[in-house]
């Protein structure tokens, strides 16, 4: 039985919360680092704007396997939670699909959606 001082606070919360305050903490990194890597590195404007998307990526990915790993069962909902707003700009942005930007936001669903499955695997196998 595991102690209630070796928990995070966010361990009691239900996922779906947790995925909503993941979607506004990963976005908030996004919008930082996407005005301050241009300007702090100098390097070209391309990769410099794709930085951001990286990390937003990974950002969602990790939250989405410690959420789903902690409660296996909403391995269906979280991933849609946190890609919310990569699933908002693909609905709403009329030249989404005609950018690279959906190269990088689909590979972050795709990345998203294994580590939610093995996220539940491995919360499967230690539970038991």
């Amino acid at each position: 039985m595991k102690t209630k001082g070796n928990m995070s606070f966010l361990y009691g919360l239900p996922s779906w919360l947790q995925a909503i305050l993941w979607v506004f903490a990963s976005t908030i990194v996004l919008f930082g680092l996407g005005e301050g890597v241009g300007n702090i590195l100098k390097i070209n404007e391309n990769i410099a704007g794709a930085i951001p998307y990286i990390i937003f990526d990974v950002l969602v990915a990790v939250g989405c396997y410690f959420m789903v790993k902690w409660n296996p069962k909403c391995v269906w909902y979280v991933p849609f939670i946190c890609n919310a707003v990569g699933i908002i700009a693909a609905i709403i942005e009329p030249t989404f699909w005609h950018t690279s930007l959906w190269m990088l936001i689909c590979s972050g669903w795709v990345l998203s959606i294994i580590a939610s499955i093995l996220g539940a695997r491995v919360g499967r196998t230690g539970n038991k």
